[in-house]
C-alpha cells in the first residue's frame, strides 16, 4: 500500500512558503510562477496555515477586499488536517473527500516536511494501478 512518503519521494519535499504579512497579490504571483495552487504560511519554521486559490476567490474577490493590501494571514486556511509520511494514499484521498479539501500538510514528529495535493494523490493512485496492470500482463504472458 502506497504511503505519503512515496508521494514526497516522487515530487520532492520542496515547500513553497510565504510569511503571514505577505500580500495576497505577492503570494498569487509566487503560485503563478511555480504553477501551484497553494502556498504554506510560515512564521520562521512555525506552520500557521495554507493559502489556496479557493481562499483567494472566496475571501478576497467575493468580499471585495484588495489583493495588494490584504495579508495572507487574513485569508489563509488554518484548519486543514495534517498527515504523516506513514499515512496511506487511500487515507489521504478519504480525508480530502470527507473534508472537501485539496491540500494536506505533512508533518513528521511535529516538523513540517511537505504538502500533498489532490493531484499528487490521484497521480500516485494511477501509478499504482499502472504497476498492477504491468505485473498482471507479465504474469499472463509468462504462462503462455
Amino acid at each position: 500500500m502506497k504511503k505519503v512518503a512515496d508521494i514526497l519521494s516522487h515530487k520532492g519535499a520542496r515547500i513553497t512558503s510565504v510569511g503571514p504579512q505577505t500580500t495576497v497579490l505577492e503570494a498569487l504571483r509566487i503560485m503563478a510562477d511555480q504553477n501551484i495552487g497553494s502556498v504554506l504560511v510560515l512564521e520562521g519554521n512555525e506552520y500557521l496555515g495554507i493559502m489556496t486559490e479557493r481562499d483567494y476567490s472566496r475571501k478576497v474577490i467575493l468580499k471585495g477586499k484588495s489583493s495588494t493590501d490584504t495579508p495572507v494571514s487574513e485569508i489563509m486556511s488554518k484548519d486543514f488536517p495534517a498527515v504523516k509520511p506513514s499515512d496511506t494514499v487511500e487515507f489521504c484521498m478519504q480525508l480530502m473527500s470527507d473534508k472537501n479539501i485539496r491540500y494536506l500538510p505533512v508533518f513528521e514528529k511535529d516538523v513540517l516536511c511537505g504538502i500533498v495535493s489532490i493531484n499528487d494523490v490521484v497521480r500516485e493512485t494511477i501509478l499504482t494501478h499502472e504497476e498492477t496492470i504491468t505485473h498482471l500482463k507479465d504474469y499472463l504472458h509468462s504462462g503462455i
